[in-house]
């Protein structure tokens, strides 16, 4: 299956959640058996002999291929959610989105120095949900974090704010 096919399988939503905003769907995209295939096997190959501990998905669409990436390299998942939505003792961290302001949150017990994690979310745009993911995480002072995406959005150049720019890989650049 080429990149293009994958890149095809997208939908594209005009003016969603709000005017302006070209919001790519990926559930067009998970729907189809082998594009699903082809997302988690090129993630797997990417991840496999790293030394990853923990997959962390960033809510919501970033549960979908976290979850399979980690159940593939047999480690643990660990989820990243919006305020309040965790029941136990947290770490928080607030940021700004395209479209308002937000926080984030991770069970305190989630992590450990010791952990390798990838931090998985559907796409990259401004890049405010995962720079606050990766500053969430540096919190647990874990050895090596890594970032991954689905989709990229070129144009807005956001890879540049991450600690480790080398370290962000993505699937699909748009």
């Amino acid at each position: 299956m080429t990149t293009e096919e994958i890149k095809n399988s997208i939908r594209n939503i005009p003016d969603f959640p709000i005017k302006g905003v070209q919001f790519k769907d990926i559930t067009t995209a998970l729907k189809d058996g082998m594009v699903l295939k082809e997302l988690s096997q090129n993630m797997y190959e990417t991840y496999k002999d790293k030394g990853i501990t923990k997959i962390i998905g960033i809510e919501s669409r970033g549960f979908i291929m976290g979850a399979i990436l980690a159940e593939k390299l047999g480690v643990g998942f660990v989820p990243i959610r919006k305020k309040g939505k965790l029941p136990a003792e947290t770490h928080t961290e607030a940021y700004e989105k395209e479209y308002g302001i937000d926080e984030i949150e991770m069970h305190r017990d989630a992590l450990t120095p010791d952990d390798i994690v990838v931090i998985h979310d559907d796409l990259l745009a401004t890049g405010g949900t995962m720079r606050a993911a990766e500053k969430l995480i540096r919190q647990f002072g874990v050895k090596k974090v890594y970032i991954h995406f689905l989709i990229e959005l070129d144009e807005f150049n956001a890879r540049s704010l991450f600690d480790n720019p080398e370290n962000v890989k993505s699937v699909l650049h748009f």
